[in-house]
């Protein structure tokens, strides 16, 4: 075998190293575990089964899926279901089904959305975010996952952004961060009911949904990348 006379002992050895660690990276990469995913939960708490509040929330979560494969998304709506508000000693009711959801490892993040009625979140919603007190005790579950909010009203000013600033507040004291949306949705997602109960001409409106959605599962990705 001939070998160049520039060969020299040194850059012999760097290149037979170099080769033997690119076949390590390769080989490591191979065997590698897939990724983990991520779960981003949407919760609608607006009485109304299936209406706008949960038309929002799912547009959001559709453009959460978007960000990467990692990401999975499940809608909670509460529409119909009985969720008593906080108590010493709350009743056995439907948000039994859904703490253990919220419990999950998986979990990266939440979208809570509400209707506004008379500039303010839906009782529903405070009823849902007192019963998380479990949540709190003996560990804070979900501190250091973001969240982000969106919001229905029947105006285009209809309270929407008191709506999210009240959410907010509420989670700020399970620990979680707050996150908006990239402009227009600076605190996050506010949508107009313009009458009969869609809001496909809420283009909007939708946009903030879509880049709230978005900016959760970007946030939720990086947070978990950094728990490593």
């Amino acid at each position: 075998m001939l070998i160049k006379q520039n060969l020299t002992r040194r850059s012999f050895i760097t290149t037979a190293g170099a080769a033997a660690l690119a076949s390590t990276v390769v080989e490591g990469a191979a065997e590698a575990p897939a990724s983990t995913a991520l779960k981003i939960i949407g919760v609608s708490c607006s009485p109304r089964q299936g209406q706008t509040t949960a038309s929002a929330v799912q547009t959001a979560l559709d453009a959460a899926k978007t960000v990467d494969p990692r990401i999975q998304t499940e809608l909670i709506d509460l529409g119909g279901l009985n969720i008593a508000p906080w108590s010493p000693k709350p009743p056995a009711d439907d948000m039994a089904g859904i703490l253990p959801k919220l419990k999950d490892p998986a979990l990266g993040g939440l979208i809570i959305g509400s209707p506004c009625y008379f500039r303010s979140l839906s009782g529903l919603a405070k009823c849902f975010l007192e019963r998380l007190a479990p949540l709190r005790e003996p560990r804070m579950v979900l501190a250091d996952k973001p969240f982000g909010v969106v919001t229905v009203g029947a105006f285009r000013n209809g309270g929407q952004e008191m709506t999210i600033e009240q959410i907010q507040a509420i989670l700020l004291c399970y620990g979680m961060i707050p996150v908006g949306g990239k402009a227009p949705a600076f605190q996050g997602a506010t949508l107009w009911n313009s009458g009969g109960d869609t809001l496909a001409q809420d283009t909007l409106g939708l946009d903030t949904a879509k880049k709230l959605g978005i900016h959760v599962a970007e946030v939720a990705l990086l947070l978990a990348s950094k728990t490593k």
